[in-house]
């Protein structure tokens, strides 16, 4: 089997938010070998850049050697590159091998840390830029590259087009900076038509590394064979991903997260095993049946990467399992998770019972934390629309609750039956809870 192969040549960042590292997270998590050539070593954390050592362009121009002419490559990015003599040997390189090139004009950290010295712009554009595929400036490095200002995306679409005329077979011009509210708008210049990729913008401030895992994504397509158009594409997806799933950590500016999508994969084998063993201990308990509501019960497990209802696994039944669990499953059990995860994202589970007051005396009684919300206070707005419900009747029990209870419950409405949810870190913490009740309710 062939693998697809792809080389970073790029500074590392000791944080290993951004440069090398980063890239070679990306590669790996879109199942590309990664290589790399270290241009600079950075000693830098999410705080900033405090030092810089540049390699030795012959070292440089050594590691790219030794890679290509024993393993080879299928697609090259370049990231922080440094000084005029880097780049004339990466742009001899090129010329030398012809491959397929990913252009990450690096020239600013998010700290406002330099890291291109102001004398290697001319150089950048007239020696490597006219070799890209692509080249990836964000609308700060677009500005430079054309010492001009770049305000909307009508300025942005026409400095995309001025800059494929140094050469660049295709430009994309990150949207990040500029000014749009809610929305990011990246614009993709290539053969002379524009492609606008537009996202929700990700409210966050752990950033680091975004522009690398961007461009090392397009590099891991092209080495795949997807073409342009698609690489920037499916990179979009990949590095929005990233961002939503960012680190939180250190003092400063954390990192996005390439690995997310491996780890989500990773999660989904492990919540279904637990579900299952959820659903065969309440399948050994016969008092559970006394707990069944008319609508039948759920119980479902979300995945610390979720986003939407396909990331929650479900299993629809009564006292015996209908079907095995499967992402999707169940609408009503998700949404109400995934509403949880955003105030506690440690509470990944839920399991909706029947209502009674004898039961929420219960529930009292062996000590569990419990939160309500009334359906005929819910806003017309929220009623008209199937599936806000329960999103809206959470935050409200949340919100009574002061953070996430161990159980919610809410007394119905006309022709809604009433329902108690019973909330809990995993699936068997949530059939602990559950088979508790249900001995305590026929012992009364």
């Amino acid at each position: 089997m062939k693998i697809p192969k792809a080389l970073t040549i790029a500074g590392s960042d000791s944080s290993a938010g951004a440069g090398i590292q980063a890239d070679l997270k990306t590669f790996s998590a879109l199942k590309v070998y990664g290589m790399s050539v270290i241009t600079a070593i950075t000693a830098q954390n999410t705080l900033g850049v405090t030092e810089i050592h540049d390699v030795p362009p012959r070292i440089v121009k050594a590691q790219i050697e030794s890679v290509i002419e024993d393993i080879g490559v299928d697609a090259v990015k370049t990231g922080m590159l440094y000084s005029n003599e880097i780049i004339k040997v990466v742009a001899e390189e090129a010329e030398k091998y012809k491959f397929k090139m990913v252009v990450d004009p690096v020239m600013i950290a998010k700290s406002g840390a330099p890291l291109l010295k102001k004398d290697s712009i001319e150089v950048l554009i007239k020696k490597l830029i006219p070799l890209a595929t692509v080249i990836t400036p964000n609308a700060k490095e677009a500005e430079v590259l054309l010492n001009r200002e770049i305000k909307d995306l009508n300025d942005a679409k026409e400095a995309a087009k001025q800059i494929a005329e140094l050469g660049a077979e295709a430009v994309v011009v990150k949207g990040g900076h500029l000014k749009t509210e809610n929305k990011v708008y990246d614009i993709l210049y290539y053969k002379g038509d524009f492609k606008i990729f537009e996202s929700e913008r990700i409210q966050t401030k752990n950033t680091h590394g975004t522009g690398c895992v961007f461009a090392s994504a397009i590099t891991a397509f092209l080495a795949k064979n997807k073409n342009v158009k698609e690489a920037v594409e499916k990179a979009k997806e990949f590095v929005l991903n990233a961002i939503q799933f960012s680190f939180n950590i250190g003092k400063g500016v954390g990192p996005v997260n390439p690995m997310a999508n491996i780890y989500k994969e990773a999660e989904k084998y492990e919540a279904l095993i637990l579900i299952e063993k959820a659903v065969e201990m309440l399948e050994a308990t016969p008092e559970v049946a006394l707990l069944i509501p008319e609508t039948q019960s759920n119980i479902g497990m979300a995945l610390s990467y979720s986003k939407s209802i396909m990331d929650v696994a479900a299993i629809p039944g009564k006292v015996k399992a209908s079907a095995y669990p499967h992402f999707g499953a169940s609408k009503h059990i998700a949404n109400i998770i995934i509403t949880v995860m955003k105030e506690n994202p440690e509470f990944k589970s839920a399991m909706n019972i029947k209502y009674s007051k004898k039961i929420i005396e219960l529930c009292k009684n062996l000590g569990l934390k419990i939160s309500f919300y009334d359906r005929r206070m819910e806003p017309p707005e929220i009623k008209e629309k199937e599936g806000l419900t329960t999103i809206w009747g959470t935050k409200e029990a949340i919100k009574k609750a002061g953070g996430v209870p161990d159980v919610i419950y809410h007394e119905g409405d006309y022709g809604k039956e009433p329902m108690v949810i019973i909330l809990g870190k995993d699936p068997i913490e949530v059939a602990q809870k559950v088979i508790q009740l249900a001995k305590e309710n026929k012992k009364s």
